[in-house]
């Protein structure tokens, strides 16, 4: 009873904008243009074998509707689960199957497809000749295989699946899938009693526990019970239909095979449950086990990471990123500490990783010592792996080769993550005899193919296929897209001769795949035909500008103009500028072209140009840079200063090019996009209207950090106050639309953070409106709330803005 008066609550909150008080209205929709591009029906995700023989396609409904949010659900350790079928709650569910061969062109049916199909998890079979997925019902989770010669799909498990934790399933072999299945029931779950047997208590008896404002965590001694009976799984395997138990039942992290399919690497939760961190962070036992389930080897007791230190480079001194070797039968690595966990302790190294090789009774041999923190490793051959490390702190990444027999490392290559001109891509991987994915060589071994997806340059995202020669370190371009359009290599087909599956598309043209061939240069085999769903857009322009800030940092953003417009004799528009900050160590990084024009226009529920439709002009993706002026100074120390210099550049730019009416412009974001606003809001005059979503606007509560400011309130604590929104409430007397989802499952982002602000805004008299969406997480999902959301928003831009004398 108590969830359906919240419920209720929820959707009459809205203040009306003609009233000062509640205004119980109901659902509402937007204009029919809004509301079609809202609705149509998304272009299907394709997935296709690593021989370009069989292309799956996989279709969604548009959204679920409210009523499906409002479904049981279970709110506990970070998680947010479904009670009744032991899986995730809100998923984003898979309606129908079609094999399309991609030599004909012809498309099938998959028969045998499960009624009301609501399906993930899509994996092909080592072979390639079969495709398993998982399919949630109200009460249970199963597993189907579609066979592709015949293309019909089989249920194979007979007990239900528990997806609660990690990994749902994993091939064996061609005929053999890993999975876990519940252990009782669902009604068998603990009942919450009336009467607790006594108060909560947490203590903490000396140590360092700093942990960012996570929800959905455990609270009480029942959450801790009732978590144990949900993620308590007992391991199976599945041959052919028959299910064989692989050892006792457990609170099962994650299981991963190793490479000549002996061993499991297995990660299982133990008590205590952690009350700070979820359970991603709870203590756990590392082992390695056979088939059988007997424990061979426990590698590691680790405890919660609720005593992890704070600081983006900091870790726990223990062990950490347990994995196996791709190119052994049965080797498994690991990484420690060299520094205490300390990333300001001097030392040479920072980090070290170390292996150790069945039958696992000998001693660890150490492969590598880093520089800065590892992040990974991709392996190739006895000969050659790469490693990668870095300082988020600092921006910093670095690759090394190594030659795992010897132990030699070569520096290939050192940049700042943001500097995206000089990214050289992500190397291609090939399966070896293990089905695992290892590095491509190409030209006797001496080079990489390197694929980078984005291609950033100085004229926009060009993505683009590349050589990187060991030796040298020279990255030499084979093959990039051509200006007027945005294709990048979805995945080699043939590295020996530079066969490729590139995804393609235009302003004009929806994204298609298509085949090429970069050495016989034949005229490239359009694979799919995928047309336009949103005619409503056609006829639109859109273009990327770029304009200079006051300290001469070149911003740049997408301008949507609508279809016929002409700023000659139409005249300057309403403007609606939607951003989303980021911080930079780098002014030059800052600068640097992000994006692509030639992109087909594509519209998520959250986007912007829904308003083109109605006569605005709107910059998208407006870039609001924060920029550390040198090594003494972080980003943020200027944060409010340079929101500003931001904002005044992106409106003179569209007034200078006479599409933007500069007294009537409205600015938008979410989650920190709406932090974004609020400050701009209240430190400046800008703007005659701001849309506000699932923000976080008072940084006292989040105290060990946000965003990427990792110096906790007590290290600065008035940079804290003087970059929150709430602090300055007063001044907040531009119209502010603030939207929120009831259910925010973000860190940070509570709803009371919008409920504060609102009322703080409200109580000093500005004009602001607060729409509490009810069942909506950090994402929002359901039909009915996002028609909702963006008559709201309509309603707010045509009075404030565009109807603004």
């Amino acid at each position: 009873m108590r969830r359906l008066h919240t419920a209720f609550c929820a959707l009459t909150l809205c203040a009306g904008i003609q009233a000062n008080a509640q205004d119980a209205i109901g659902y509402q929709t937007p204009p029919k243009a809004i509301a079609d591009l809202l609705l149509a029906r998304p272009t299907p995700n394709a997935s296709i074998d690593g021989k370009a023989e069989w292309m799956l396609l996989s279709d969604r409904n548009s959204y679920p509707s409210v009523e499906e949010l409002a479904r049981p659900e279970l709110r506990i350790a970070g998680l947010r689960l479904n009670p009744n079928n032991f899986s995730p709650s809100r998923q984003n569910f898979i309606n129908n199957f079609t094999l399309q061969q991609l030599s004909t062109g012809k498309t099938f049916a998959v028969t045998g497809l499960p009624a009301n199909m609501l399906a993930t998890d899509i994996s092909w079979s080592p072979d390639e000749k079969k495709i398993a997925f998982t399919n949630n019902t109200a009460n249970r989770v199963d597993v189907y295989v579609i066979d592709v010669a015949t293309r019909k799909a089989t249920r194979i498990n007979k007990q239900p699946l528990n997806v609660v934790l990690g990994n749902a399933f994993t091939w064996l072999d061609n005929n053999t899938l890993l999975y876990k299945t519940i252990t009782t029931p669902a009604g068998t779950a603990p009942a919450r009693p009336l009467m607790p047997k006594g108060p909560t208590i947490q203590q903490n008896l000396g140590k360092a526990a700093p942990s960012r404002t996570y929800q959905d965590l455990i609270k009480s001694p029942y959450d801790e019970q009732l978590f144990g009976f949900y993620a308590t799984a007992q391991l199976v395997k599945n041959t052919n239909g028959v299910e064989t138990k692989i050892g006792k039942p457990a609170a099962y992290q994650s299981f991963n095979l190793s490479p000549d399919k002996k061993y499991l690497l297995v990660r299982q939760l133990v008590k205590p449950y952690s009350y700070l961190v979820p359970a991603n962070g709870f203590p756990a036992e590392v082992s390695i086990q056979n088939l059988n389930g007997q424990v061979i080897k426990v590698l590691a007791q680790l405890p919660s990471s609720e005593t992890s230190p704070s600081g983006f480079d900091n870790v726990q001194n223990k062990p950490r990123s347990y994995d196996w070797r791709d190119d052994q039968p049965a080797t498994i690595t690991w990484c420690e500490p060299l520094d205490s966990g300390l990333i300001k302790n001097k030392v040479a190294f920072h980090d070290a990783v170390f292996s150790l090789s069945a039958p696992f009774t000998g001693t660890p041999q150490q492969l590598v010592k880093t520089q800065n923190r590892f992040r990974g490793i991709t392996w190739g051959n006895d000969t050659l792996a790469l490693i990668y490390e870095g300082l988020q702190g600092k921006q910093s990444a670095a690759i090394s080769s190594l030659n795992p027999t010897t132990g030699v490392t070569t520096k290939l290559i050192e940049r700042n993550t943001t500097d995206a001109y000089n990214n050289p891509g992500t190397p291609v991987t090939t399966k070896n005899s293990y089905g695992r994915s290892v590095l491509q060589t190409v030209d006797k071994g001496t080079k990489l193919l390197m694929n980078n997806e984005t291609g950033s340059s100085p004229k926009g995202d060009l993505p683009f296929l590349a050589k990187f020669d060991l030796q040298t370190r020279q990255n030499e371009i084979i093959w990039r897209c051509n200006e007027g359009s945005f294709e990048y290599v979805s995945d080699v087909l043939d590295a020996n001769k530079l066969v490729l599956l590139t995804r393609r598309e235009t302003q004009t043209d929806a994204p298609n795949y298509f085949i090429k061939n970069l050495i016989l240069r034949v005229a490239d085999r359009q694979i799919t035909r995928f047309t336009n769903p949103y005619p409503q857009l056609e006829g639109i322009s859109r273009q990327k500008i770029s304009y200079q800030r006051a300290d001469g940092v070149t911003l740049t953003g997408d301008l949507y103009l609508p279809k016929g417009y002409n700023a000659t004799k139409d005249g300057p528009l309403p403007a609606f500028i939607w951003a989303y900050p980021r911080e930079y160590n780098s002014a030059a990084d800052a600068a640097q072209v992000r994006g692509s024009q030639y992109k087909f226009t594509t519209i998520s529920w959250g986007s912007p140009i829904y308003w083109v439709t109605q006569g605005y002009a709107i910059l998208d993706n407006a870039e609001m840079p924060i920029v550390g002026k040198d090594d003494n100074t972080k980003p943020n120390d200027s944060f409010i200063e340079q929101l500003q210099m931001n904002a005044d550049a992106a409106i003179k730019k569209l007034s200078d090019l006479g599409v933007g009416d500069k007294n009537r412009v409205a600015v938008g974001g979410h989650s920190y996009g709406a932090f974004m606003t609020a400050n701009l809001l209240a430190h400046t005059n800008l703007f005659k209207a701001g849309i506000a979503r699932s923000g976080a606007y008072n940084r006292t509560l989040t105290p060990f950090g946000f965003q990427n400011e990792e110096r906790t309130y007590w290290q600065a604590s008035k940079l804290y106050y003087d970059m929150s929104p709430f602090s300055f409430a007063d001044k907040i007397k531009t119209p502010l639309l603030m939207i929120h989802g009831d259910s925010d499952d973000n860190p940070g982002t509570f709803p009371i953070q919008s409920e504060r602000l609102f009322n703080a805004v409200k109580g000093h008299g500005g004009t602001v409106r607060f729409v509490s969406l009810p069942f909506e997480a950090h994402g929002y999902r359901g039909k009915e709330n996002l028609l909702h959301m963006l008559w709201e928003e309509n309603e707010w831009l045509e009075k404030y803005v565009k109807q603004a004398k």
